[in-house]
């Protein structure tokens, strides 16, 4: 139908499905949803209004909407061990002001990683509440290993006597010590919150420890790892249910979008699988075998390596290329990363010397090892050979040929 009534939206819609289906996709907070996930999300649910929580709504005919939500409740609580879950934040950044606007006053001190050290903007900056309401207070990375110096965040914390502590990155590619923040925060007496959007898929089959036994709440989004639609959810201890309940209802959003919830439904049900477990284990071996390979081919790899799915690279420092220079070669060759900050970065944010890749997008395609070596010369040769056009239509040809091999979705 769509095709016959607006041909210019349909036309568009199959131009970008061309290019996800015939590019390598290693922009680190992009993946492909399931074709269930995709029928779920634009059901004839889009068209139900149900304003509050399941069995206690104010429209009317709630009946299967209701058993929608408690599905995807349940089936949360189970995949991510949550005694509390809430399903209706409607993206990453209003489940997040959720959790500020119940748990701090305007002023109050927020403890988290440095904007430039691997954080992001919505955490902190001062065009977002975050940074308009309250007084940010960065702890920082050991220069030297380019890992999160805990030491250093306890003494902090005890001068500082932050109100809450976040734990939780954008462009951090080691495990994080949840314990020991457990620790820090008892000591000064602040609510811990984790943020888990970049690895919550790895957390789902603990393949990194998970931190919903130590923190008071965690957030994350629901699209970037795991493969599901673009939304969000907030798990807790069940004795702050009402308060976060609240605090999503009426503090920040009134109309829970239902199609949404059911799409997320499906996904936690995919996600509780066996072979779901596999993709996570395969999502991290990938991960390492590319930075070694990067490594391998004198990249230098932030930290050295990775313990997760994230891979900072520079091109700056190794190839004194900068990142637009490296960006635009990559995408002449059908590779897609983006630019990152780093920590001690010397050029400018908005020109920094790094990009940051991730392996759960090709991994979704069942690219292994095999795929992660040819992905990293493929990613030197452009770099190398950024001005020479024979050079990577070659290259490109080659990443051709491993989409065709390893399509999203099977026809």
């Amino acid at each position: 139908m769509l095709k016959q009534n607006d041909y210019e939206i349909f036309d568009l819609i199959n131009l970008e499905e061309n290019r996800q289906e015939t590019e390598i996709e290693l922009i680190a907070s992009e993946n492909y949803a399931s074709l269930d996930v995709l029928e779920a999300a634009w059901s004839i649910l889009t068209n139900k209004y149900s304003e509050w929580y399941p069995g206690k709504r104010y429209y009317a005919w709630q009946e299967y909407i209701d058993k929608i939500e408690q599905l995807a409740i349940d089936r949360a609580k189970e995949l991510f061990w949550a005694e509390y879950v809430n399903v209706q934040p409607l993206s990453w950044s209003p489940a997040n002001l959720a959790v500020y606007l119940w748990v701090l006053k305007p002023g109050d001190k927020v403890l988290w990683l440095s904007l430039d050290q691997g954080w992001h903007l919505s955490h902190w900056h001062p065009l977002n509440f975050s940074g308009l309401l309250y007084d940010i207070i960065p702890y920082f990375l050991d220069k030297e290993t380019g890992i999160i110096d805990m030491d250093e965040v306890e003494k902090i914390a005890i001068r500082e006597k932050p109100k809450m502590i976040l734990a939780w990155f954008s462009a951090y590619s080691r495990n994080l010590d949840w314990k020991r923040f457990r620790e820090i925060a008892d000591k000064v007496w602040a609510i811990l919150m984790a943020d888990i959007a970049h690895i919550a898929w790895l957390i789902a089959w603990w393949a990194l420890e998970n931190p919903i036994p130590y923190c008071d709440i965690v957030t994350t989004t629901t699209h970037k790892t795991l493969r599901w639609p673009r939304w969000a959810i907030i798990m807790s201890k069940e004795k702050y249910a009402a308060s976060l309940s609240r605090a999503v209802f009426p503090w920040v959003q009134w109309w829970p979008h239902e199609n949404l919830i059911a799409a997320k439904a499906v996904a936690f049900k995919e996600a509780l699988q066996p072979e779901f477990k596999v993709y996570v284990r395969q999502v991290i071996d990938n991960a390492k075998f590319l930075a070694t390979e990067l490594v391998n081919l004198w990249f230098n790899i932030v930290s050295g390596g990775t313990d997760n799915h994230l891979i900072l690279i520079d091109v700056y420092w190794s190839f004194w290329v900068t990142w637009k220079e490296a960006e635009i070669a990559l995408e002449k060759v059908w590779l897609s990363t983006n630019k990152n900050m780093i920590p001690y970065d010397t050029r400018k944010p908005l020109d920094p010397s790094w990009i940051r890749v991730w392996t759960p997008a090709v991994t979704t395609r069942w690219m292994k090892e095999a795929e992660m070596k040819i992905i990293a010369n493929i990613f030197k040769e452009a770099i190398l050979n950024k001005y020479d056009e024979n050079k990577l239509t070659e290259l490109k040809n080659q990443i051709l040929d491993l989409c065709k091999n390893f399509p999203i979705y099977k026809k």
